[in-house]
């Protein structure tokens, strides 16, 4: 098995060369080339259609980061891009007061997510995260928060703590997913003065394996917030209009006091909710200030519309669960076929791919060599990050994407 040749990458890195002259580190986030394979990938993109995408140097991808997570329909979906267009043109976006959409908007979560009932419109998941919390404070006046997941780059949650004053984040506890003994011996120290349990109903910690929920798991969370007069949030970020149309919570029927939703709601605009029990939302309307120049913009009001209705007219979930789940048996079929170390986690519309640890190291070796060799064999995937399917993904997409894993792992085995 031959090792396919570097990508070249030079208007990328010439981009990003003149990027760490104007922006600190050249780009941000999870978007650098250390969060990637450097010298592999490419740093800067020109253009998506479908599930697939081009970058500055012309070299094409089959994408399975979908913007980490928003891309739900595909690249430039034409049906949601034109309700916006029309939307910017007729009857504009950006205005002092608010427009009607906020209210459909809020009325369809409510049929269609099962903890919705009343609903706060932002614009990005740790807008949205942060928010939450500020609630679930302001309803039970206590302090402590007991979290489980990712929940964004604001000062109580984001793990680099440079800039960071301690007493910020002091009063926040970490819990393991699918660790109920865990969580219950935190609430046994501090569940009186806890105001929130925050967690991923579906466990994709960072870098990580991805985990679904053990027998018992969600519920005992559930009766532990209960136990306490804790309000129990779910960060469905990444869940929400993913693993079904009510979320993870639909699919798990464990429901909590508050969601938080974004990235697939609107297909890449920017739009991130928050929605719960009336009596804890309305901490929002009396006890607290939750404002924003552009959290009104109907733009993004109008994607989320358009894209929820084109999520339920055309049966997306589930194509993306039939197809998916179809994908990952083939793929579980080619890890045991080579037997090198490989691990498949997650579920049909959001896997992982990872190399089980060892203690020389070694895992992380085949971790780079296997990455590279798909993406220069034009599959975007992340070493780092879990995959999503979305709904622009066709068949031959997916067993072209067979193929090359099929080869990278032969490479790996024969290296």
């Amino acid at each position: 098995m031959k090792e396919m040749e570097k990508l070249n990458i030079t208007k990328s890195r010439e981009l990003f060369d003149e990027a760490t002259t104007l922006i600190p580190g050249g780009v941000l986030g999870a978007r650098k080339p250390a969060d990637f394979i450097d010298g592999e990938y490419p740093i800067f993109l020109e253009t998506g259609k479908g599930c697939r995408l081009t970058d500055v140097d012309g070299n094409e991808f089959i994408d399975f980061l979908c913007g980490y997570g928003p891309i739900i329909l595909g690249y430039r979906e034409e049906e949601v891009d034109e309700a916006v267009y029309r939307q910017i043109r007729d009857k504009g976006f950006c205005f002092t007061l608010t427009q009607k959409y906020q209210n459909l908007l809020a009325r369809k979560l409510t049929e269609l997510v099962p903890s919705s009932e009343l609903s706060i419109f932002l614009k990005t998941g740790s807008d949205a995260t942060s928010a939450s919390i500020r609630i679930a404070r302001a309803y039970t006046n206590k302090l402590r928060v007991m979290r489980c997941g990712y929940h964004g780059w604001h000062d109580w949650c984001v793990e680099m703590k440079g800039g960071i004053p301690a007493k910020m984040y002091e009063d926040v506890f970490e819990f393991q997913y699918n660790n109920l003994d865990q969580l219950e011996d935190l609430m046994t120290k501090h569940g009186n003065d806890t105001a929130a349990i925050i967690m991923t109903p579906f466990g994709h910690p960072n870098h990580q394996k991805m985990q679904v929920p053990n027998p018992g798991f969600l519920e005992g969370v559930r009766e532990i917030a209960n136990r306490y007069g804790t309000v129990l949030i779910y960060d469905e970020i990444r869940t929400g209009f993913r693993l079904s149309m009510g979320g993870a919570q639909k699919l798990y029927g464990v429901t909590p006091d508050l969601s938080v939703l974004g990235k697939a709601i609107a297909n890449g605009y920017p739009i991130s909710v928050v929605t719960g029990k009336k009596e804890v939302m309305m901490a929002a309307a009396h006890k607290l200030f939750i404002s924003s120049t552009f959290f009104p913009n109907s733009d993004a009001f109008i994607a989320a519309l358009k894209t929820i209705e084109i999520l339920e007219r055309d049966n997306v979930l589930d194509n993306i669960w039939e197809k998916g789940g179809r994908f990952i048996r083939q793929i579980q079929q080619l890890i045991d076929k080579h037997d090198v170390g490989a691990e498949l986690t997650g579920v049909a519309p959001m896997f992982y791919l990872t190399f089980r640890k060892d203690e020389t190291g070694a895992y992380k070796t085949k971790r780079t060599d296997f990455y590279a060799q798909l993406i220069r064999r034009g599959f975007f995937f992340s070493p780092f990050h879990h995959g999503y399917i979305n709904y622009r993904h066709t068949e031959e997409d997916l067993r072209l994407t067979l193929d090359a894993i099929d080869q990278s792992l032969a490479l790996l085995k024969q290296k």
